[in-house]
């Protein structure tokens, strides 16, 4: 019974609120956090996905330029971890924009060569490169890039060209 009050309690405070403020004596006790549904945490246009909000940008900027304006928004370049998110971004660029554009992600190498990491400081455990890459054609191909060749795989691209992309932030 409770449990059941402190449920109810907390759906009315959202509902006047909009916020989901959750005391941390709720938190602690009866574990609330895991009965709310985490999608209301991506307002629209951002689109929920395993924790995260991710939203595709059309407009075309270089890479550097396409992180500062996902952290504006209180993210990065979106991170992939696994298949299913890469499939779930590519949903998410084909249904925005009606096709599989190419668009910027958040790993580059340009610290170390050959390392790659992920503007939003996770790990790289998966990746999804085309055959051959990353090449670092010419040495100066530091950034990455997704939807590229016929393959719909990944590309290190010189970070100065323009390119839509996909931020991410967590919920």
């Amino acid at each position: 019974m409770k449990l059941l009050t402190a449920s109810a309690l907390l759906c009315a405070l959202t509902a006047l609120t909009g916020a989901a403020v959750i005391p941390e004596e709720w938190r602690a006790q009866d574990q609330v956090v895991s009965v709310l549904d985490k999608r209301s945490a991506c307002s629209a246009p951002w689109n929920p996905f395993n924790g995260r909000c991710f939203r595709y940008f059309p407009r075309a900027m270089t890479w550097a330029k396409a992180e500062r304006n996902c952290q504006s928004l209180g993210g990065n370049l979106a991170s992939i971890h696994n298949i299913e998110e890469y499939h779930e971004i590519q949903r998410l660029i084909l249904t925005t924009s009606y096709g599989y554009k190419e668009a910027w992600i958040g790993g580059s190498d340009a610290h170390q060569e050959g390392l790659w990491l992920w503007t939003d400081g996770s790990h790289v455990s998966y990746t999804n490169w085309c055959p051959g890459e990353p090449n670092n054609s010419r040495g100066r191909q530091h950034c990455m890039q997704m939807n590229f060749s016929d393959e719909k795989c990944w590309d290190d691209l010189s970070c100065g060209e323009r390119r839509p992309f996909v931020c991410a932030k967590r919920i």
